[in-house]
């Protein structure tokens, strides 16, 4: 997988991450309308504007169109499959993991996540948010394969857990970035002005993209 987008190209790439089964919200939330777009368009639009070429993982219909695709050669093993397949198919040091049912997340944030990863060489890079830790957004490298695709297969799907144990196998801890630090030293601000725990809003079904989409209609 090659790249020719944004100066990270080399380093790092971004993938929106489309395999879920979007039961609750009762369609494929890919191609769920959110604020004059569908919510995988906010997705790749959201790592775009961090500087990075990006690919879908894991989707169940043809996404195409909105960016090259990466096929999950055995789908249904959730978002930890969609990951192992981008790190096996990327060239890049790192990657960035952006749900697609994230849409409030913004470019800026993935930026400073990316950053921290290329100063500090760290295996996985997330970020908390009053006190919580977000599995996503993450900046995985791809020294973490390896163990990520032997708790897959081992059955042992989450994403976090995974997270911690490739960070483990290579002496290291996950790093978390708390959010509410960064954005009260003046370091981010969300481009509608969100407090930050608005950020991590999680789109799984109509309440919940009701709700997303008055945040950012209300400071637009």
């Amino acid at each position: 997988m090659t790249s020719d987008a944004g100066d990270r190209s080399a380093d790092s790439v971004g993938f929106v991450l489309a395999g879920g089964e979007s039961r609750r919200m009762g369609q494929d939330k890919a191609l769920v309308p959110f604020a004059g777009r569908t919510l995988v368009e906010q997705a790749v639009e959201t790592l775009r504007s961090a500087g990075l070429a990006v690919w879908i993982a894991g989707a169940r219909l043809p996404l195409k169109r909105f960016a090259p695709v990466v096929n999950d050669s055995k789908p249904g093993l959730g978002p930890l499959g969609g990951i192992c397949a981008a790190l096996q198919a990327m060239t890049a040091h790192r990657a960035v993991f952006l749900p697609v049912d994230l849409p409030l997340v913004p470019g800026c944030l993935i930026e400073l996540l990316l950053r921290h990863a290329e100063i500090t060489g760290s295996a996985v890079t997330v970020t908390s948010v009053n006190g919580f830790v977000q599995t996503f957004p993450a900046v995985v490298d791809r020294r973490a394969l390896p163990v990520l695709r032997r708790e897959l297969v081992a059955g042992r799907g989450g994403c976090f857990a995974g997270f911690q144990a490739a960070a483990a196998s290579l002496g290291e801890s996950v790093i978390v970035i708390p959010v509410e630090v960064v954005v009260q030293a003046g370091q981010l601000e969300h481009p509608k002005r969100l407090s930050s725990a608005r950020w991590f809003l999680n789109v799984n079904s109509r309440p919940e993209l009701e709700q997303a989409e008055a945040c950012v209609l209300r400071v637009s």
